[in-house]
Order: C-alpha cells, then structure tokens, then sequence
C-alpha cells in the first residue's frame, strides 16, 4: 500500500525538460504496445512519489545496506544503521514486510529508503488521529526533564509535571521506564514538539476505582491500600480511588517515634477499617487493631512487687521510659532511679537500648500505665540509717550546700542531713544560713529526726545545747526589773535585748503613761534602758516588758484598821459623796 505526499518519483530530466512548455512534470503515457523495457520500467518510477510511504520486502541483508522490494520493478536500499538495535544488532531478515520511506536517488540512480522517516511519518499521523478523536496512545518515559519528563511515542515527547497525575507529584524518578497511556494535550507539527498528559485518564481510572471502593469498604473489614505520603501525625493509604489515615496512635501498641522510620512511599499494606463515612468519605484505618492487645491481661502478666527485665526506650527530664515488651511500656520515675544518688537528667546514667531490671509499682490497664521501680531493686538504705542513728545521736559533716531554708550537711555518701534555719540558733534571729556557715565548714549537730518514707534527714545545730529560755521564767518573773540595750525599733515598739541574743519587746503602749508617738521621740538605738517584765512565752520565745510600770510606783492599798474602822461606821456615812469614796477603798482593799 502506498501513501502519496510529495512530488513524482520519475526521470528528474524528463520532468524538468516538460515542465519548461506546460509547467507539468508529467508526460502523456504511450500505449504498452508500443512501449518497450525501459519504458515500461520508466513508468513504473512515475507511480512512486518522492515523500510516499510504501510497503516492502527485505530481500537482502549486507553488512552496509537492507535491500528492500516495494512492489515495483525497481529495489531501494536502507542504511544498515537505520535497522540496528541499541546493542547492535540487525532487527529485520529476509522475507520481513516492511514500511519503508521514498527517500531519494543517490549519485548512482540507486534508489535510497529510510526506515525511520517511514516511521516518524505514520506517528505525527497517528498523533493527528489520536488527537482530533480525543484516543489515548502508549509511551514509555525515557528521562526526568525541566518541569516533568521526556516520553517516547515513536518521537520524543515531553510530559509536563502538573498533567502527570490528578495530584502533585514530588518524586518523578521511579516513572522513569514505565510505558503508560497518554492523551495529546496539544501538537506542533512544524516544530516536531508533541505536549502528552496523563492526568483525565488518572481522573477517570480513580473516579471507577473510587466507585468501586465505595461500594465494597465495610467497618472492620481487612483491606489492602499503597502508602501515599507519611507525615508525623500518620500514614495516607491510596485504598483504590479514595485515601484513608492510619494515625500515628493507630500504628502499634508500642511507641512509634517517626512514621517514615518504619513505612515507606509506595508500600503495600493490609489495615483495618475503624470507621468509614461514606457521605464525607472519610475512612480511618488502624494497624495495631490488627494484632492481640497486650494491655488486655497486663496485670496477670505484671503483678505488683514483680520483678522484670526490660528496654530503655526513651529518657525524659522526670524520668526513664522502659519496654517491657512490644507495646507495654511503664515509667521508672527519677524519684525512683536511685536510693541515694541525685541526678540532673537520666540520660547522665542511662542511655536508650540499655536493659534494666526494674520492679513492678503500679498496673492501671485502662490508662495504659506502668509504674516502675529502678532503685527498688536494691535494699533501701535510710532503713539501715535510722537504726545507725537514732533520736539525739550527735554526728560530724561537712556542709554539703547552703539555702535561704536552712543548711545541707554530707553524713554519708548519697546522704545529707539538712538544719533548718530555725533550728541554727536558740538566741539569734538567722536571716541567711549563709551568715554562719560555708561550703566544706565541719560542722556538728544532733539527729532529730529520720523519715524512712519521704527520705528525709533532720538535723538540728542549736540542739547541741540547752535551750536558755527554758530557765527564763525563773530568772526574770514578772514583775522583775531588767536593763538592756535598745536594739530595734519599729511602728509598734522597741525591742530590749536584755542577755545575749535574748530580746523582749517594750509595745509602743508601755513606752510612757504619756501619750507617744514614736518611740524613736524618746531613745535611740544603742540606749540603755530598764524596763519591768510583763509575761514569757517560752513557746513562743516571746518577753513582754514596760517602761511606764517603771515612772512610779504603784499606790500602797490602805491599811486594813482603817478599812475595818470604815465598815464599823458606815452606817453613819449619809451623804452620797460618802458613799462614794467609800465604794472606792473598798474596791482598793479587794485589790490588795
């Protein structure tokens, strides 16, 4: 069969010789009777055409050139270059049929054919087709190019990134080798460019496969999907036309750090289907729903007290996080690293992978937790530390750290006792221990108390000695006069201290009987002053005193013959001035 597109294939002389009278290549044809070999044969040439596409038989194979029959009484060549393969060998035998391009004549009159111009030819007419009846046609991707990649449909054509798929594409690089079917976008013969798309044909294969999804997705069922893209929240399954999210929750009853460090683009997976909203056509699916849940017998498997082995899975600053197997985990607490030890961070004594023993605490299955002990493994010392020192046993050590609440102090290695500031001094109000003490100083002090429980060592500094107010009561009675020096003053009073590091405060009330102020209208800080003792409160180391008891003394009461004289004649008192004086020495007698 033969395709005309150009001008005659005949005897270029003859042609141009005819064509300077009448302008046409072609001659009248005599009759074959009268014609002899070479007319004949000349009249053959005149039905080929330069440019047509014609079928042929190869008859001969050489090592330069591929003989090739096209029906007439004359035989063209190829070039044997035109029918290798990439690895060089001849890819046509005698007897093949063939398409074959009328290329030209030679410098010989040979007869030249091209292969690859037949080729090209039949494919811009099958893209023409194609195109103008909307077909699809096949191409295998040969490269990544800018802005998407390069496809051979029999010419090189170029497929944009965005007409790839219905959705962006990151990754074009495993397209590459794939023969697919395309649509022609758009085509420019005259510039050999060929612009392909695959994006309606996705549209419509996921919109009959979302069909079909739809159709057959159950709640619980067992379904098979590609991993879509990963994020750190979860999975998106391609489940066949429509994406389902598999939570990162959802994954294992473990812990799951990173998705993308377990799963991969393009894997296949089976998940269950956990709910499905086929109205929104939302599906969420679940991985670990597909196995037995560990939790369901967690306190058979893990009673209180037990001790088990496990897995370092991750470090927190408040503690330690252990696998006791795949998807039960539990928390050993810094509180219970170690008995004695104080650490900053876990990760200065623990490292993830390391395996540990540790002991049971705590189950709670319904939140899925597991309390852990790490230094319960051991004996715990401050049991030991209380039968070593008792109640009021003096001990020596070195101050360890100093704080606004009192002072810590190294007994034992991992063990500090601590003093609290109001247990420094009997007599000295302590702002800052800081004042008395330093770091490394050698102190000595007496156990008050050892709490097992909370893990607390009590010391006490002033205990050394005997509490001095305990005797102040006797030493200063009410009623006793003392002298000391002014030490404070503030809106309510002056503070007396009247013996070493023991002060008692004078009220603003008992400064004078006269009205005052201030008291700073009357002393200075340094004075010396005597004042009267009012009350001690050994309790509350407190010492009331007064100036104004001290101005006069108090009215001698009346002496008891005159009051007795009084009772005896008090029937002759009459008037109500008598009367009254009189209610006044007997209400001074009563005092008395």
């Amino acid at each position: 069969m033969v395709n005309n597109h150009n001008e005659n294939l005949t005897n270029e002389k003859e042609g141009q010789a005819n064509s300077k009278n009448s302008g046409v290549q072609n001659v009248s044809v005599p009759s074959m009777e009268d014609m002899g070999f070479k007319e004949l044969y000349e009249q053959s040439l005149n039905q080929l055409k330069y440019g047509d596409i014609a079928q042929g038989k190869v008859v001969q194979v050489t090592s330069d050139i591929v003989m090739v029959d096209v029906g007439w009484k004359t035989e063209g060549f190829i070039p044997i270059k035109e029918l290798k393969d990439a690895q060089g060998n001849v890819t046509v035998a005698v007897g093949d049929d063939i398409e074959v391009f009328i290329d030209k004549r030679d410098s010989e009159g040979n007869l030249v054919l091209s292969r690859e111009k037949a080729a090209k030819l039949k494919v811009w007419d099958d893209i023409k087709n194609i195109s103008e009846n909307n077909l699809t046609l096949k191409g295998t991707v040969v490269e990544k190019v800018k802005g998407g990649l390069s496809v051979d449909i029999g010419i090189i054509a170029f497929l944009p990134g965005s007409q790839i798929d219905v959705r962006p594409i990151k990754d074009l690089d495993h397209y590459i080798g794939q023969t697919m079917d395309f649509n022609i976008l758009k085509y420019d013969r005259k510039r050999n460019n060929v612009v392909l798309s695959r994006r309606q044909i996705m549209a419509s294969e996921r919109e009959s496969e979302k069909k079909d999804t739809l159709n057959n997705i159950q709640q619980d069922s067992i379904v098979e999907g590609v991993i879509k893209n990963i994020t750190d929240y979860g999975i998106f399954i391609d489940l066949g036309g429509i994406d389902g999210l598999l939570h990162v929750t959802d994954i294992s009853w473990g812990r799951i750090a990173k998705p993308a460090d377990v799963f991969q683009k393009g894997e296949k997976i089976k998940v269950k289907v956990l709910s499905f909203d086929r109205e929104k056509e939302r599906v969420s699916l679940g991985l670990k729903q597909m196995t037995e849940n560990p939790w369901e017998h967690i306190s058979e498997k893990y009673p209180i007290g037990a001790l088990v082995q496990g897995k370092v899975v991750n470090l927190t600053d408040y503690g330690v996080f252990i696998e006791l197997e795949p998807g039960v985990e539990g928390l050993v607490h810094i509180s219970e690293m170690y008995w004695t030890r104080e650490i900053k961070h876990p990760s200065k004594v623990l490292n993830v992978g390391d395996t540990v023993n540790v002991v049971v605490l705590e189950v709670n299955p319904e939140a899925k937790r597991v309390s852990l002990s790490l230094k319960q493994t051991t004996s715990n010392p401050w049991e030991k530390l209380k039968e070593k020192y008792p109640a009021g046993t003096v001990v020596k050590g070195l101050v360890r750290n100093i704080t606004n609440f009192g002072v810590f102090i190294g007994i034992e290695d991992g063990i500090d006792g601590l003093v609290h500031v109001s247990d420094i001094s009997w007599k000295h109000r302590v702002t800052h221990p800081s004042e008395y003490f330093k770091k490394g100083q050698e102190v000595e002090a007496v156990v008050l108390n050892i709490d097992v429980d909370n893990e607390k060592f009590s010391l006490g500094i002033k205990q050394i000695e005997k509490n001095p107010w305990e005797d102040l009561p006797q030493k200063y009675a009410p009623g006793s006069v003392v002298t000391g020096k002014i030490t404070n003053f503030t809106d309510f009073g002056i503070f007396v201290e009247i013996e070493d590091g023991i002060e008692g405060l004078v009220h603003i009330s008992e400064i004078s009987s006269k009205r005052v102020k201030s008291s700073a209208e009357l002393y200075n800080v340094g004075d010396t002053v005597s004042a009267m003792v009012k009350s001690i409160d050994v309790k509350t180391k407190k010492i009331r005193l007064s100036i104004k008891d001290m101005e006069a003394p108090a009215p001698s009461p009346a002496p008891a013959s005159a009051t007795n004289q009084y009772l005896n004649n008090r029937e002759n008192i009459g008037s109500n001035m008598a009367q009254a004086l009189a209610d006044v020495k007997i209400g001074g007698h009563g005092k008395e």
